[in-house]
């Protein structure tokens, strides 16, 4: 069976760069004028600015989104990230206990935001994670970070493996806490919104456990969480504030409404209440002037891959999340799917590997790549799995 046969109407395929066809959809209606469609968006004062929507990829408003510059505390996303990887894989549980070392109290205690651990504390990971994710604690990170891998450069080199795998080009990370480092940490808008779409994407319970926290008690302490969205923005669960003079004032923030999530990215500015007033005025604008027109939901299978030397020919490739197509209100755009592959994939394949893209052409606008992962684990195959992809590929198969 050819590769076409097996793939959904209204879909191409396009393996290892080669596209087969395309079928595209119709409009609905005609269309009124952008400008008609949008609304009058709010003004943001921020150098740096940038609005996704995360199930399609469709970037809503963008001011140097790939200027680098220094994240402070939102270095803390990639800090969870790199945990939750490890719960997952079972290098780390949640219920197990990290020592405050003697040197790590000395430089770490009271500076800047933190939960306070005392020098003979022995906070467990999800204490540390909560701590590091509702009070941005300095502390949290540096005890967390020596405790999973022993020292933070170790940690540091998991957050950089990490950038590198999400294909964060335009980031670095020097420090698990964010804390002035000269400049040695960066990131980009761009990076930090394919950051948290991965976060959530890849860690959907742990990210609801940890993240969406307005205050935390801890060791008889209460702090509150100084995400301007909560309490205020429907639907707020995220992300991260950050702030040091080196920085200004920046914030990674999102909310989701009815399966659809906005996540925004805004740094540099120089007063908190202008990055709370405006970041709530900017996602509320793109929940407002844009809606979704879904493609595929959350686990729905979108096509099949060719697998090379697994003990399976195929393997079913899913939407990670929900996908859709985001277009201006009163709008109902024509679009085409093509499936991208560098294929015949090769086993051995993980369930949930990212091996494939779903591309999602509209007339007059940039190609939208969104994510597609295996439905199931094909391991390598021996002898007899080789001989016979040998064959069927003699015979055109």
């Amino acid at each position: 069976m050819s590769l076409l046969a097996k793939l959904p109407q209204k879909l191409t395929a396009t393996v290892a760069g080669v596209c087969i066809a395309i079928l595209p959809v119709k409009a609905a209606a005609p269309e009124l004028p952008i400008a008609d469609r949008i609304g009058t968006m709010p003004a943001i004062d921020a150098p740096i600015a940038l609005l996704v929507d995360v199930g399609s990829g469709r970037i809503l408003f963008a001011r140097d989104a790939n200027r680098r510059f220094v994240p402070a505390s939102i270095t803390k996303i990639m800090t969870s990230y790199v945990a939750f990887d490890l719960i997952t894989k079972g290098k780390l549980k949640l219920d197990q206990r990290m020592p405050m070392r003697p040197e790590t109290f000395r430089q770490w205690h009271r500076v800047g935001s933190t939960m306070f651990i005392p020098a003979d504390g022995q906070p467990t990971v999800a204490e540390l994670l909560e701590g590091i994710v509702t009070v941005s604690a300095n502390d949290a990170c540096v005890v967390l970070a020596e405790g999973a891998t022993g020292s933070v450069p170790a940690f540091t080199k998991l957050m950089n493996d990490a950038a590198a795998g999400l294909g964060m080009r335009d980031s670095h990370f020097n420090t698990p806490n964010g804390w002035m480092d000269e400049g040695r940490t960066f990131v980009t808008a761009t990076d930090l919104a394919t950051l948290s779409s991965a976060l959530m994407t890849r860690f959907p319970d742990l990210y609801r456990q940890f993240y969406g926290h307005s205050e935390m008690t801890w060791n008889g302490i209460t702090q509150p969480n100084h995400n301007p969205l909560y309490g205020v923005t429907e639907g707020a669960d995220g992300i991260k504030t950050g702030f040091t003079n080196e920085a200004g004032y920046g914030f990674v923030g999102s909310a989701q409404r009815k399966g659809r999530r906005l996540v925004m990215v805004l740094g540099g500015y120089d007063r908190p209440k202008d990055r709370a007033q405006q970041s709530r005025e900017l996602i509320e604008w793109g929940f407002a002037a844009w809606s979704a027109q879904p493609l595929f939901a959350k686990g729905a299978r979108v096509a099949d891959a060719e697998v090379q030397e697994g003990q399976e020919r195929t393997v079913p490739l899913i939407a990670p999340r929900a996908l859709s197509i985001t277009s201006p209100n009163g709008s109902r755009p024509a679009y085409s799917l093509a499936v991208r592959y560098k294929g015949p994939l090769r086993a051995p394949i993980a369930a949930g590997e990212t091996v494939a893209s779903l591309l999602v052409r509209v007339p007059g606008e940039p190609v939208q790549v969104l994510p597609l992962v295996a439905a199931t684990s094909v391991a390598k195959g021996g002898t007899a799995e080789r001989m016979r992809d040998g064959a069927l590929r003699l015979i055109g198969l």
